[in-house]
């Protein structure tokens, strides 16, 4: 039996009682070792971005527990968190990284290429960003089932219902509507599985859901986008002269820009269309940088400072973070959004963050969920934003801090 006042409080004690076999299941075993994960003080000398990671893998010993699931389940915070883990094992290879990754698909991925409770018929385009996984265990290891699992979200692309200008649907349940998230949710897998299978042929269809959504959704006025755009104009939240919704909500223009930095990965510089979404992502990020606060951060509804109830919020400010610093790093953006990006992060590692007495992270003042329409009701208006609830280390601000930490190598 280990004794705990043998064992020294240090940063090297993170790397003890965890062997590596090269086996997922048993490195996952390792990380469940709850004994081992007692025994362990996170370093207040670690990059940031292997602190949330550690905290994370800490509170979740399992991957699939990410935002507090009781059970696994194929989903688009899980898909971001995992994300975050790979782009962070690139940086700091860590086998504890891979094999946290990996549980994740052991969990889902069936020996046939099936994803469990995936459900192909709701054709919900939240689905499709998880698959970006499967694109380095396919690599990894050329196992069929993942590739079978890639082309059964292709499939999905394939037929997921349109707009009749050509955008997608945000789900079947939402007819006609095209969501900022749902940018995110598609656009970077279509991509890279147009790119790494097809010869980049679809690339001009990537580009066409970017043409849509910031031909449609952009106000004129403020250069900022709407959360949603209902083509009918027959919702009751959507504007019924341009379908749009009433407010600008800073997550959803978090997911617009990470959508629009990560698809860019794929487009090469010759390619017609590349040109195109390097301008959107100037423009939205020329007019986000207006409304960034004195703190670094941006509000909830992004346009609002100073309103009743509205808040400065972790998800939108760490997403912003990591487009501007990656933008930057790409040479999409001018490099002052570099230093924009540190100040946010400068902002949210200030003014949102908690440390525990083990050394684990805690990011407040993040938004746990919005959306429009639904039962019960989403109206879209302010009130509804600066109400909704708000949950600490929420998975759509962690995943983006810890690329957002990346980028910005803090």
């Amino acid at each position: 039996m280990l004794n705990k006042k043998s064992i020294p409080f240090k940063a090297v004690t993170l790397f003890i009682s965890f062997a590596f076999f090269g086996c997922g299941s048993v490195a996952q075993q390792q990380i469940k070792n709850t004994d081992s994960q007692n025994l362990t003080t996170i370093s207040k000398d670690l990059k940031w971005s292997d602190r949330m990671a550690l905290t994370l893998m800490k509170r979740h010993p399992e991957s699939w527990q990410i935002d507090d699931s009781k059970a696994p389940k194929w989903d688009y915070v899980h898909g971001l968190v995992l994300y975050s883990f790979e782009q962070l094992n690139k940086k700091n290879p860590d086998p504890r990284y891979t094999a946290y990754v990996q549980g994740y698909l052991d969990a889902l991925i069936e020996n046939d290429g099936t994803i469990k409770t995936y459900d192909f018929e709701k054709y919900n385009i939240d689905m499709i960003v998880a698959g970006r996984l499967l694109f380095n265990a396919y690599n990894k290891t050329k196992e069929e089932k993942y590739l079978k699992a890639m082309q059964l979200l292709r499939r999905q692309i394939a037929e997921q219902p349109r707009t009749k200008s050509g955008g997608f649907w945000h789900k079947k349940i939402y007819p006609n509507q095209m969501w900022l998230d749902g940018l995110y949710m598609g656009e970077p897998f279509y991509a890279q599985y147009t790119a790494t299978f097809e010869g980049g042929k679809s690339l001009d269809d990537v580009a066409k859901q970017f043409e849509q959504i910031q031909m449609h959704a952009t106000d004129p006025k403020t250069g900022l986008l709407y959360h949603g755009w209902d083509e009918s104009k027959q919702m009751p939240w959507a504007n019924k002269e341009t379908g749009n919704s009433p407010n600008y909500w800073s997550r959803a223009l978090g997911w617009y820009v990470m959508a629009l930095v990560d698809a860019l990965d794929y487009f090469p510089k010759d390619h017609p269309k590349q040109k195109e979404l390097v301008g959107y992502l100037n423009s939205v990020s020329a007019s986000l940088a207006q409304y960034q606060d004195k703190s670094g951060l941006w509000y909830q509804v992004t346009d609002r400072a100073g309103g009743k109830d509205n808040y400065l919020e972790a998800s939108g400010s760490s997403m912003f973070a990591y487009a501007f610093a990656k933008g930057a790093n790409k040479g999409y953006l001018p490099s002052k959004y570099k230093k924009l990006a540190n100040k946010s992060f400068d902002g949210l590692t200030q003014k949102l963050i908690k440390v525990d007495a083990d050394g684990t992270i805690i990011l407040t003042q993040a938004c746990q969920v919005a959306g429009l329409g639904g039962d019960p009701y989403r109206d879209g208006s302010y009130e509804y934003y600066v109400n909704e609830r708000k949950k600490d280390n929420d998975p759509k601000a962690t995943g983006p801090f810890i690329l957002a930490a990346l980028e910005l190598n803090r």
